[in-house]
């Protein structure tokens, strides 16, 4: 009789290098931030759809994985910069490199490679305009954002929310080989939107931008002003969320949507406002309005850009 027949432990090895196996490829693929990827992608999709003219389907695929390993590039150099404060922040203490499964070198190079790769292949097959929107959402991802604002100024979401607004512009250049007024809006839709959306998660989650370091803004000014900050930049966003339609490249339908998503997201961010709170501002709910604020935001974004598609794809003759 042969010794894995009577040896319960035979054939474990291979199962064990395959589960750690299958654990460093989700390292590396953690280290492309998949979720803030995803918004990317759609909203880079809603650029390439709304734009006039014709992409072949394969190019069109090609552009929206470009743009989506250019997104995963910027966070594994995002990761690598700031695995210093994502050692000591809760939320981010586990993600690979602080953890110790990948080295920062090796990080570095990664996003180094796919950035270069994804700006190149971009400009080969679709236009060179796109290529360089593509670049320059990176660099000011990892240069304006992560390396210069993230650790030096309260402005830092509001500034550098223009990197995750470029999507709609890359794919609408990808097809158009120029950037026009549509995606400019676009654009405006997400900067805009940036601010109370990661204003209403850093109220609950201060804590760790404090014992970062990171100045962000209920760190530096207060639970109270921040509330206040939620407030006045929904009041802003609520109109221009509007321009498509006012500007007649989206339909009434996307009219009414965005303006009873406007209206619903001023009601959540009213609700942050008058949160109960202490002397200090600090909320005595556990910030649950904001909490609600923040979940309501991923809706309002997503929905807005979902009905864009719609009216494009079911309305358009």
């Amino acid at each position: 009789m042969s010794d894995s027949a009577i040896d319960p432990r035979a054939g474990s090895a291979p199962l064990s290098a395959s589960v750690a196996d299958f654990s460093e490829v989700k390292d590396w693929i953690a280290l492309l931030k998949p979720r803030v990827m995803t918004l990317v992608v759609f909203t880079g999709w809603i650029g390439m759809l709304l734009a006039p003219g014709h992409l072949h389907p394969v190019l069109a695929a090609t552009a929206i994985l470009c743009i989506a390993i250019a997104a995963g590039a910027a966070g594994a150099i995002n990761m690598w910069y700031d695995r210093d404060i994502d050692a000591v922040m809760r939320r981010t203490a586990k993600r690979p490199i602080p953890a110790g499964r990948i080295q920062p070198n090796a990080a570095l190079s990664y996003g180094i490679f796919l950035a270069i790769a994804s700006v190149a292949v971009m400009g080969l097959a679709t236009n060179w305009v796109a290529g360089a929107a593509l670049a320059a959402s990176i660099a000011f991802y990892v240069f304006i954002y992560t390396m210069w604002l993230k650790r030096r100024t309260p402005q830092n979401i509001v500034i550098g929310g223009a990197a995750g607004a470029f999507p709609p512009v890359i794919g609408w250049a990808a097809v158009t080989g120029h950037i026009g007024i549509e995606p400019l809006v676009l654009f405006a839709i997400v900067f805009f939107w940036t601010p109370p959306h990661f204003w209403a998660l850093s109220l609950w989650a201060h804590e760790d931008y404090q014992r970062a370091g990171v100045p962000m803004l209920p760190v530096v000014a207060g639970a109270k002003e921040t509330r206040r900050q939620v407030m006045i930049y929904t009041i802003l966003l609520a109109p221009i969320g509007m321009l498509p339609w006012f500007l007649g490249f989206a339909g009434l339908a996307y009219g009414l949507v965005s303006a009873a998503l406007g209206l619903g997201f001023l009601y959540y961010a009213w609700g942050v406002l008058r949160d109960a709170q202490d002397e200090q501002g600090r909320s005595l709910t556990n910030d649950r309005p904001a909490r609600l604020a923040f979940r309501f935001s991923l809706i309002h974004l997503a929905a807005l850009f979902a009905m864009l598609a719609l009216e494009r794809l079911w309305f358009t003759p």
